[in-house]
């Protein structure tokens, strides 16, 4: 069923929890002028990340998927007749920024909030609503890092894209089946990239190997060329990059330059415009992790693309992960909402209705069955996962086998 069917079915159950007051014993039945209910305030829901600045090619996507789902819900009720309002800060790709906006929403009064895209803003910020008791879901920062920093019984923090932890050691796994085990990492030195780092490393370990050559670099370097020469002179047949921005692209012009054939391969930012755009023709081939292809491979997905195109009239989504993971967010969020009988929309209500949603909700990326509990706060496990692969400029599937698989929207896997 479609979100947003299914959100009108919902509103429609949903309407008999509220205890009704039943007509008087000698009410009239003459036809009478009635006084124009009052309109219910709106909820106020807060959306933070980077709409302007060097990190806008996410977070744009991820704002028009937050706000596709937003509209969707409102046009059939909002939440029981209440309209959902976003609270809107753009932190800029800027930790002192994200600290900044996160306050604003506090003081906004959201009763819960959606976002970030870079994790060094996000762990800057993640204080601010574990402090405050405010419910936070991450739609884009995969920083291991995001959903760690609290014990998770006591964490407001949540997520609905794959942490590094898991994109690392899907890749790393990826590589060893082809025989690329002489491993060279570049990766820059925000809390992104350290965290990025110690994920390949581990996983990488867990194999009995050890990386090459290791390159640490800072954001807007133009030139990796000592690197590259030293990380092809170590033997390194693969380079795995761990960064957001343009110096992925930085990294495949300087592969193509030396004329150095090793692959580059990394987490989902080998999908963004920055490094596709940037590097052209030195693109093609590389090989990320990926939780949502754009591709019209069921129902659901079709369903999301074209209404994502219509909507902001566009023919291709900048970072589709972006859009898909945020739009789901939201509606699981809504459904977590559906599961609170006293109207309690304080902070430890919605965390505990997050970690005990009963209705599974059909979305985008994945059929969320429980995505959330007590102690497991990202709702992405390795098995939702597929390898994508840049050719002609966009991101296809990396194997058949995956395109097939995609037909069936998989569900999180239990936790051992």
């Amino acid at each position: 069923m479609r979100p947003l069917l299914f959100w009108a079915a919902a509103l429609l159950c949903a309407s008999t929890w509220a205890d009704a007051p039943a007509p008087a014993a000698n009410a009239s039945t003459t036809p009478a002028v009635t006084a124009a209910l009052p309109t219910p305030p709106p909820l106020k829901l807060g959306l933070i990340g980077p709409f302007t600045g060097p990190s806008a090619d996410f977070g744009v996507p991820m704002r028009n998927g937050v706000r596709m789902a937003v509209d969707e819900i409102n046009a059939v009720g909002g939440y029981l007749g209440r309209q959902i309002e976003l609270v809107i800060q753009d932190d800029q790709a800027s930790p002192p920024a994200g600290l900044a906006g996160a306050q604003a929403l506090v003081k906004a009064g959201v009763f819960a909030a959606l976002g970030f895209c870079n994790t060094g803003v996000a762990m800057a910020a993640l204080d601010v609503f574990q402090t405050h008791q405010l419910p936070l879901i991450v739609p884009c920062a995969a920083g291991s890092p995001v959903t760690a920093k609290f014990p998770a019984r006591d964490s407001y923090v949540f997520r609905t894209s794959a942490r590094d932890g898991i994109q690392s050691e899907f890749v790393v796994e990826d590589l060893v089946r082809r025989g690329w085990t002489r491993v060279a990492i570049f990766a820059d030195t925000t809390p992104y990239g350290e965290a990025g780092l110690a994920d390949v490393r581990k996983a990488l370990a867990e194999r009995k190997l050890q990386p090459v050559h290791v390159a640490r670099f800072p954001l807007g370097v133009a030139d990796l060329t000592t690197d590259l020469k030293a990380a092809r002179a170590a033997g390194a047949n693969v380079v795995f990059s761990y960064t957001v921005g343009k110096e992925n692209a930085v990294i495949g012009l300087g592969r193509q330059a030396l004329k150095w054939k090793a692959p580059q391969v990394g987490g989902w930012p080998l999908s963004f415009p920055f490094f596709i755009e940037g590097a052209g023709a030195a693109a093609e081939g590389a090989l990320m992790a990926q939780t949502f292809i754009a591709e019209p491979s069921n129902e659901r997905r079709a369903a999301f693309l074209t209404g994502y195109a219509r909507k902001y009239q566009v023919q291709r989504i900048p970072v589709p992960m972006a859009a898909a993971q945020a739009y789901d967010a939201v509606y699981i969020l809504m459904h977590a909402l559906f599961g609170i009988r006293n109207g309690d929309l304080r902070g430890p209500a919605v965390k505990a209705a997050l970690e005990n949603i009963a209705r599974t909700y059909y979305g985008v990326v994945a059929t969320y069955e429980r995505p959330f509990d007590p102690d497991d706060k990202d709702a992405i496990t390795s098995n939702m996962m597929v390898m994508g692969k840049v050719k002609n400029g966009a991101v296809t599937f990396a194997y058949p086998e995956d395109a097939r698989r995609n037909l069936f929207v998989q569900r999180k896997r239990p936790a051992p």
